[in-house]
């Protein structure tokens, strides 16, 4: 498979001055090929801001080397870099700057130099995508949250990225918000093959991924599956993260004598495992 980004040992202090003190990211290594949903957890001061910002390339690595599309990310190629990543950022009224959903998914296109016909056709592509397309001339402050930050996947999509960022990209929506545009990333990943990187501390969205990447005070403390980074259980706990939720009322029902079987990740394993182990004999 194709890679699309790479870290390799890298570190980052904000006080380089200062050997001795805590570096905000320490000697972390990972790769993220094309197609897979990679999703970075860790609590406030882990390093997952830090590493966002290197990616984007507003911080630069002290030691090691970031690639993207094999390149290594540098001031040189920072233009060309930014240019295949795309980013949706944590509150959906701070990313819009066009009066109307078209206008704002246009912008980028039209600093870009975009021709017109090809810029309408990348706009309503786009937008039918992530099924805001009825939506053309609606002004933002119309808008939910959910709706907001599927317009800006849309704009993101618009530019062709290599590879979508979404920086806690639903931490300020409600239930209904946060469904929508996760389940608009899951329809990417199955139309376009999609490239994904979440940053986030929700543990319901991690579990979406093909991969997780648990940092703790800077350092990359584990990777795998999302089975196999929940499966430390209390270790999660103890560095400031939640259990998923199927997780924690299957530990409570095991407690109270319930028989099941698994270790449930998701509110429908742990329906399934109710069923066959109580009632389904």
């Amino acid at each position: 498979m194709k890679e699309i980004l790479s870290f390799s040992n890298v570190t980052f202090s904000y006080t380089p001055d200062k050997p001795d003190a805590r570096k905000a990211v320490q000697h972390v290594s990972f790769s993220i090929n094309e197609g897979e949903w990679i999703a970075i957890v860790g609590h406030n001061g882990s390093g997952k801001s830090t590493m966002v910002k290197m990616v984007c390339g507003l911080l630069f690595p002290q030691e090691g080397e970031i690639r993207v599309m094999q390149n290594v990310l540098s001031e040189e190629t920072l233009w060309e870099t930014r240019s295949k990543i795309g980013m949706v950022f944590q509150n959906p009224d701070n990313q819009f700057v066009g009066a109307t959903v078209q206008d704002d998914v246009a912008f980028a296109l039209e600093n870009k130099g975009v021709p017109y016909e090809e810029m309408i056709d990348l706009v309503h592509t786009s937008l039918k995508r992530v099924k805001m397309d009825k939506f053309l001339n609606h002004e933002p402050h119309h808008l939910s949250g959910g709706q907001k930050q599927r317009v800006a996947i849309a704009g993101a999509l618009a530019m062709r990225p290599k590879i979508l960022i979404l920086d806690e990209a639903t931490s300020m929506l409600d239930p209904q918000g946060r469904d929508e545009v996760l389940q608009t990333v899951l329809e990417l990943r199955r139309e376009i093959g999609l490239t994904v990187l979440s940053i986030t501390h929700d543990v319901e969205e991690a579990l979406l991924a093909d991969r997780v990447i648990f940092m703790n005070d800077g350092k990359k403390y584990a990777e795998g599956t999302p089975e196999e980074i929940f499966a430390l259980g209390d270790k999660l706990v103890e560095f400031g993260l939640e259990m998923p939720f199927a997780m924690r009322m299957t530990n409570l029902l095991q407690s109270k004598g319930v028989l099941l079987a698994n270790k449930n990740l998701t509110e429908e394993e742990l329906v399934n495992d109710l069923w066959t182990s109580n009632f389904n004999k």
